[in-house]
């Protein structure tokens, strides 16, 4: 814990991220959000299986993105719901919680996104 900027807390999530669809009738919304996921696993491991050996930074992003999919897939699946415990605040303003998995796909779609300006950057020259 860090006063004033980092809480642990537990927050059990039913919903897609922030919350999304936590309201939604409990056989679609799992449903819907277990397919969801499962397919963005299998799109992501389709792209990673395609990138070159050598775009190494792209591989890892990649790799978190489909590692923090499954691990909130596999919570989806075994307990209905999407356990969060990590809570980011300043003063009474408080970030949605979060949990690592989470972590990894923000992380991992954030470099995805900067490696691609990166690219359209080095095609220019």
């Amino acid at each position: 814990m860090i006063p004033g900027l980092l809480s642990i807390v537990h927050v059990r999530n039913p919903g897609a991220a922030f919350g999304l669809l936590a309201g939604a009738a409990s056989p679609w919304r799992e449903v819907a959000l277990v397919a969801v996921s499962a397919a963005a696993v299998l799109g992501f491991a389709w792209m990673l299986n395609r990138m070159p050996r050598h775009a190494v930074a792209e591989r890892a992003a990649t790799a978190a993105v489909i590692g923090g999919a499954l691990g909130n897939l596999y919570d989806r699946v075994v307990y209905g719901e999407v356990v969060d415990f990590v809570d980011v605040y300043v003063g009474s303003w408080h970030w949605p919680a979060f949990n690592v998995a989470d972590s990894a796909i923000t992380i991992g779609i954030a470099v995805l996104i900067l490696q691609a300006f990166r690219a359209d950057d080095t095609s220019a020259a």
